[in-house]
Formats: structure tokens, C-alpha cells, sequence
């Protein structure tokens, strides 16, 4: 065994292994699916430096000793190194379930795309609006919370386990046949037994959250505060622990009450259950209040502290206490037996009339829709933008469009458990649902019109550009490039990449459609006849179908993904794109990673440059380019003078700056440029998700200087502008350009595999030196 540069061991009798710090590092930070380090590191055998196996830094591993290749590792000299931080998204076999939390992810998403116009009136606008947004997250809560509560306490309890109904004859399920057994005649105690239901739900939902905020929201976080900073270099942005748990015990309190209002509320007749009934609905109130107080989420960056901590922390803490202590006074009393229920009402009162729920909802929408409206309008560039980072996404408007989906997911999830629940413990007849939930059915087989219309338009819209493209291929000079039977493919996968930029025509419509569809079936629901005949329950019964399937889904995708690692990558990679964001509006989201993996990153980068001579290229791809040009922000000093920046297939462009232009504008991305010596970014047509930061060169380019410039590129020579200066922007040709006329045309690549391409090479050597 001997001791390296740098006091880091690096042979040992089994192999190599180097663990020195000094000369230049390639850190890499792969992007979604969880990456394992193999794949980053192109070797089958790595070992962990540092770190653990959630997220950990790896380097290659020789079994026959040191290497003797050109870019293998030299202690004290040269190492490559990858950052593995997939097992935050899609290393545990539970992941799957954060599925159906999918509403609350977007909620977090909508909170960080609202514009943020300069300005003291439009700032007291814009705080506003974020109340507005966690008032509408807690509300987001409240629909999975009573889909749990209308599926046990209404439909079992209240309708089901009744004398005379399927789940109290002989033919039920023992399971389900017991409440009614152990219950008797006394009713109050039937829902008392099924409300350890919802209870259990939202005990997981605690247990989650707070296991997760104790792994990544209390992670300390370093950087150098100030309001002149961009927004992402802000520490404050990341130092989440008091506002979470402050939300997290809001939404808890507000779901406790919403267990004990529903078994209470069949017994305001007698004096015992209206209080309880009070007592639980003034829990909600409670918790609606607070959450919508400017200081509830403030953020503070390290070290401050928040002016209204003093009495926000006691009363957060006191207001989840108080609901514990009253659910459970509520159930303890409905055990021993209430009296003068409403029996003569099918429905459980709590449920029966749900026009206060959609009234809060629909106002809010509405009253958020204006106000966003005017933010946008306001965040709008006063001129055509020369630079494409200031195009807005679907006219600013993306945060509400956003929370639209996210109240449409949620809604969509309970009703499926809803519609699953009546029909399996019905027997052969659906027990009793309110009309309105049958006409909300009624708009499923409309939006999977709609989709398929949309999806009819992409596809034209994709031939066009595809039409387009082949004909530019056609011409002189691109002519010499491909060979004319080749043309079509290229041009196709080059058309089909660019169907990320028509994000809206998808959203878009739908959103509307559902919105549309809401309006009117709000006004059929009070002057049309039953929605369960005719054309009209045709479409509902096709609607609770579909979705009543894809809650079933959800539940067979989350059990093959426990035992099915691929599968885990997979549904991880929705995660990794959601939960780069904080939790600011809703707490009982998916954990954001962010919070773990930058002050990860802020760790290692020091370690790896204490000499004057050390060095470290930052490569990250895809969404790890994100995380490198977060963590870029942060660096401060020498550290920062270090490190050059190596992006590819990077999103910062296309999907950040457009749909987080507060976060990701032209500002911060040059604010990245300003902050490191050196930044290359390798795109292809051919990616759907990566592209340019600053300047977009391509092929299809109108000036003959550009075109030379890419054929040189394309053929090993140095990427500069004509005028001999290097660009941040460099262009890889996908598919690969044949070496001589004849040759077969490789497999376009797209979003992967861009350690292997030969520009990633170029650049690297590029940024490896320091002048």
C-alpha cells in the first residue's frame, strides 16, 4: 500500500484506486434516470471516495494496477470523478408512491414559473399571488385527503356497513363485515372504525415528509447572501428547514380536521356533535389563515433569522397539537356513540354538498388567473428581445396553467378512488356517489379527445419541419454532408427533437378544455337532469372507467417498481425534473434534491483544489447542468477561479429559461458565464431536450463563415468564431458525420451519450487549460 500526492492513497494489493486531490479533476454530474457511476465513468469497476451510497463520488477502479491509458488517473496529477445523486429519485423501492403525490410537485413547480416584475406595488402584487398559491396547495390537500375520507367513512362506514347494504350481509368480506358487527346499531361508531383510514394516510403522509426534510431541507447550506445576487445564487433558496416544517404542520392540522368534521358532521343535530363538528372545522380555518400569512414561507438565508418566528413557530406547533387532540376526542366520542345522525340522508353530510369546496376553488383560480395576468404583462420585455432567453413561456401565464394541471391531477386521482371504491364494495351495484362527481366524469372522454387532436397536430407539425428541414439538406453546401438517401432521417430526428419547443400546444388546449368542460357541467349540474342517463351517462360511465384504470395503474406501476430497479429509473426521472425546486409551497411534496446535492457539491469542489496548480472541470449533462450551474453560483473566491464549466444536452435554455425566467433568465445565465473562467456547452439538432445557452449555431445558418466554422468542428479542428473567439455555444452534429463518402450512417445519439462524442473531447482539453 502506498501514499499519493495529496496524502490520498492510490494502490493497494488488490488494485488501483486513487484517492489523491491535487492537479485536475473532471467532476462529473449525470442527469435523469439515476446514471450509475459505470455509465458516467465509461469503466465497470468503481469504488466510492466520498460520500455514501444515497449520494456518493465515485473514481474508476483497476484490478491489474495502475493504468497506462492516455486519460486514466495519475495520483496527485489527473483523476476523473463522477457525483452520483440518483438514489435521492430512484434508488428506493418506495419511490413509486411519491406518484401519486404528483399535484403537490406541481404546485411546488407553478410557485417558482410566476413572474417577478421590479417594483414596490407589483413585489406587494406578486407576495399576493404566493399566498394565493399556498392557499391553493392547501386546498390540493384537502382533495386527496377527503378522496381517503369519502372512500372509507362514506362509502363504508356511513352507506355500506349499514343494516340491509352489501358490506353487512354474509357475502362481504370478513375484513369489511366485522365494522358492522362490532359497531351494532350505533352508527357514529361505524365511522369512528373506518376513519383510522384517512387517519393512516395522512400518518404516512407526516412520516414522509418529515423523514425527508430531516435528510434534505436541514442539510447546512453555505454562500454569500444579498439582494444584488441572482435568485439561484441566493443561499436563502436552498435553507428551507423552518418554512417546510412550519407548512408541513398546517396541511397536517388542516387534514386532521377534515377527518374529525366528516365523522361529526352526521350529528350536528345534538349539541356534542356540532361542537366536535366546530371544534374541526376551526382547525381548518385556523390553518387556512396562517397559511396564507406573509411570513409563514419566508426563507432567510443562513445565520438570519425571520421577524415572525417568535409567534409563527408556537402557533404552527400549537394549531397541528390542538387538531391531534381533537380528531382524537372526535373518535373517542364517536366510539362511545353519538346521537340524532342525519340517517335519512343517503350521502354523508360532510359530502353531500360540495359547493363550498368548488366555490373557494373556482374564486381562486379565477382571482389568480388576474393576477398573474398582470405580473406577466408587467415581466414583459418593453422591446422585441434580441436574445431568446427572454422569451416567455405560454405568455407568462405557465405558473397558472400549471396549477390548473395540478388541481386536474388531483381531482382526477380522487375521483378514480372514489368511482373504485363504489363500484368494488357495491357488489354488483355502485354505491351512491353526489351528481357532481359523475359530471366531472363526464369530461374524461373529452380531454382524451382533445389529446388525441393535439397529438394529431404535433404529428403535422413534425411533418412540416421535417419537410423543411430535408429541403435545406438538399442545397448546397449541407449537400456534401449526408448522403441524399440518408437526408430524410436526419431531418426527421432533427424534426421530431424539436417538438420540445410546442410544449404549449399541449398544455395548453387541455388546460382549457378541462376549464371549459368545468364551466359547463358546473351549469348542467343545476339545471340538466341526472347525468347517469342518456348521452350524457354514457360519457360518465366511459369517464369512470378511464380513470378508475389509471388509479389502478398507479398502484400496479408502484408494485413492479418495488421489485424492478429499471422500472425505478424510469419513474424517477419524472422526479429528478420536478423536485430540482424547494418546497415552497406545499411540504408534503416530493423532496427536492437540490438541498442535498448542492451543498454536496460546494463540499468537494474545495477539497479538490487546495493548490495553486489544482483544477477541476465541472461536467454536467442534461439535468445535471442545472445542478453545475446552481452550484457554479454559489462558489465564491479561489474555489471559483478553478473551475471551468463543461454542459451538454443541457435544458438551461430551453426548458429553464423559458418556463423560470425569474430563476434562469439572461441575468443569471451570465451571472454563471461571469462566475467561471470558462463554460462550453455541447448541444445537438438532434436532442429534444438540450440546446444552446447563448448562441444558437447550426447547420442551417445563412452565413458561409458559420457553415465553414461547424464542417471544421465537425473534423477535429478548434470550435472558434470567425473573429478567432471561443464560443460558449458548441455545435455537435448528430448523427455523426461519415469519416469518408460511402460510409453507413451511425445511430443519431440524441440526448445520450455525449461523454464518448469527439467534441466532449475537443472541449475538455479546451478547459483543462487555464489560459
Amino acid at each position: 500500500m502506498y501514499r499519493g500526492a495529496g496524502g490520498g492513497l492510490f494502490l493497494d494489493m488488490d488494485g488501483f484506486l486513487d484517492y489523491t486531490t491535487g492537479g485536475l479533476t473532471e467532476l462529473r454530474i449525470h442527469g435523469v434516470s439515476g446514471t450509475p457511476p459505470e455509465g458516467m465513468l465509461n469503466s465497470p469497476t468503481v469504488r466510492l471516495v466520498h460520500g455514501d451510497r444515497t449520494t456518493g463520488f465515485y473514481r474508476r477502479w483497476w484490478p491489474g494496477g495502475p493504468p497506462s491509458s492516455p486519460d486514466g488517473d495519475v495520483p496527485g496529477r489527473r483523476h476523473r470523478e463522477a457525483y452520483a445523486w440518483g438514489g435521492l429519485t430512484s434508488g428506493g423501492k418506495m419511490d413509486a408512491l411519491w406518484l401519486l403525490l404528483l399535484p403537490f410537485a406541481l404546485a411546488n413547480l407553478a410557485c417558482f414559473m410566476l413572474p417577478r416584475p421590479a417594483g414596490g406595488w407589483a413585489r406587494r402584487l406578486r407576495h399576493a399571488v404566493e399566498a394565493g398559491q399556498r392557499l391553493f396547495a392547501l386546498l390540493l390537500t384537502a382533495v386527496l385527503v377527503n378522496a381517503a375520507i369519502r372512500s372509507s367513512v362514506d362509502l363504508i362506514g356511513w352507506q355500506c356497513t349499514s343494516p340491509g347494504k352489501p358490506c353487512a350481509g354474509p357475502a362481504a368480506p370478513v375484513w369489511i363485515r366485522w365494522i358492522g358487527d362490532l359497531s351494532g346499531p350505533v352508527v357514529s361508531r361505524r365511522l369512528a372504525f373506518t376513519a383510522l383510514v384517512p387517519l393512516a394516510v395522512i400518518a404516512l403522509l407526516w412520516w414522509l415528509g418529515r423523514k425527508t426534510w430531516q435528510r434534505d431541507e436541514r442539510q447546512p447550506m453555505c454562500g454569500v447572501g444579498g439582494q444584488d445576487r441572482p435568485l439561484l445564487a441566493r443561499p436563502r433558496l436552498w435553507h428551507g428547514a423552518e418554512p417546510v416544517r412550519r407548512l408541513r404542520q398546517l396541511h397536517i392540522g388542516f387534514a386532521l380536521g377534515a377527518v374529525g368534521l366528516a365523522v361529526a358532521a352526521p350529528f350536528t343535530p345534538e349539541r356534542t356533535g356540532l361542537t366536535l363538528a366546530v371544534a374541526n372545522a376551526a382547525v381548518q380555518g385556523a390553518a387556512a389563515l396562517l397559511v396564507v400569512h406573509p411570513g409563514i414561507a419566508r426563507r432567510v438565508d443562513p445565520g438570519e433569522r425571520n421577524p415572525a418566528e417568535w409567534y409563527l413557530k408556537p402557533l404552527c406547533s400549537g394549531l397541528r397539537a390542538a387538531a391531534l387532540a381533537i380528531v382524537v376526542t372526535t373518535i373517542a366520542i364517536a366510539f362511545a356513540g353519538l346521537r340524532g345522525s342525519h340517517r335519512e340522508q343517503v350521502l354523508l353530510p360532510a359530502f353531500g354538498d360540495r359547493q363550498a369546496e368548488f366555490a373557494l376553488l373556482a374564486a381562486l383560480a379565477v382571482g389568480l388567473f388576474a393576477a398573474i395576468l398582470v405580473l406577466a404583462v408587467l415581466d414583459r420585455p418593453r422591446t422585441p428581445p434580441a436574445n431568446p432567453l427572454e422569451r416567455r413561456a405560454m405568455w407568462g401565464l405557465v405558473s397558472w396553467f400549471v396549477m390548473m394541471c395540478a388541481a386536474g391531477a388531483a381531482n382526477a386521482l380522487a375521483l378514480g378512488a372514489t368511482f373504485w371504491c363504489a363500484s368494488f364494495f357495491g357488489g354488483g351495484r355502485p354505491l351512491e356517489l353526489e351528481d357532481t362527481a359523475w359530471w366531472t366524469a363526464t369530461l374524461i372522454p373529452v380531454l382524451g379527445l382533445c389529446l388525441v387532436v393535439v397529438v394529431v397536430v404535433l404529428l403535422r407539425v413534425r411533418n412540416g419541419a421535417r419537410r423543411r428541414l430535408l429541403d435545406q439538406l438538399n442545397r448546397p453546401p449541407l449537400d456534401d454532408f449526408y448522403e441524399r438517401p440518408e437526408r430524410g432521417g436526419v431531418a426527421g430526428v432533427w424534426a421530431l427533437a424539436s417538438l420540445t419547443d410546442r410544449a404549449g400546444l399541449v398544455l395548453v388546449p387541455i388546460t382549457l378544455v378541462g376549464l371549459i368542460g368545468t364551466t359547463v357541467i358546473t351549469v348542467l349540474n343545476y339545471g340538466y337532469h341526472s347525468p347517469l342517463t342518456g348521452w350524457m351517462g354514457l360519457l360518465a360511465t366511459a369517464g369512470s372507467w378511464a380513470i378508475t384504470t389509471l388509479v389502478v395503474g398507479l398502484f400496479v406501476l408502484g408494485r413492479r417498481t418495488y421489485s424492478d430497479s429499471k422500472l425505478r429509473r424510469m419513474v424517477g426521472v419524472v422526479w429528478d425534473v420536478a423536485t430540482f425546486w424547494p418546497r415552497a409551497v406545499h411540504p408534503l411534496a416530493p423532496p427536492c434534491y437540490t438541498e442535498r446535492v448542492i451543498p454536496d457539491l460546494l463540499g468537494r469542489i474545495p477539497v479538490l483544489v487546495t493548490g495553486d496548480d489544482d483544477r477541476v472541470v465541472l461536467s454536467g449533462h442534461s439535468q445535471g447542468s442545472v445542478i453545475a450551474a446552481a452550484t457554479v453560483l454559489h462558489l465564491d473566491g479561489d474555489p471559483a477561479r478553478r473551475v471551468t464549466l463543461l454542459t451538454h444536452g443541457s435544458p438551461l435554455r430551453r426548458l429553464y429559461a423559458t418556463y423560470f425566467p425569474a430563476y434562469f433568465g439572461a441575468g443569471s445565465l451570465a451571472a454563471v458565464r461571469d462566475t467561471v473562467p470558462k463554460w462550453v456547452n455541447l448541444y445537438r439538432l438532434s436532442d429534444p431536450i438540450g440546446w444552446p445557452v447563448f448562441e444558437r449555431v447550426d447547420p442551417l445558418g445563412g452565413d458561409e463563415a458559420l457553415r465553414a466554422y461547424l464542417a471544421r468542428q465537425a473534423r477535429g479542428s478548434a470550435a472558434v468564431k470567425p473573429d478567432g473567439q471561443v464560443w460558449v455555444d458548441w455545435f455537435s452534429w448528430d448523427p455523426a458525420l461519415p469519416e469518408s463518402p460511402g460510409q453507413p450512417l451511425a445511430a443519431a445519439l440524441g440526448h445520450l451519450d455525449y461523454w464518448y462524442d469527439p467534441p466532449y473531447a475537443l472541449a475538455f482539453a479546451y478547459l483543462s487549460r487555464m489560459t
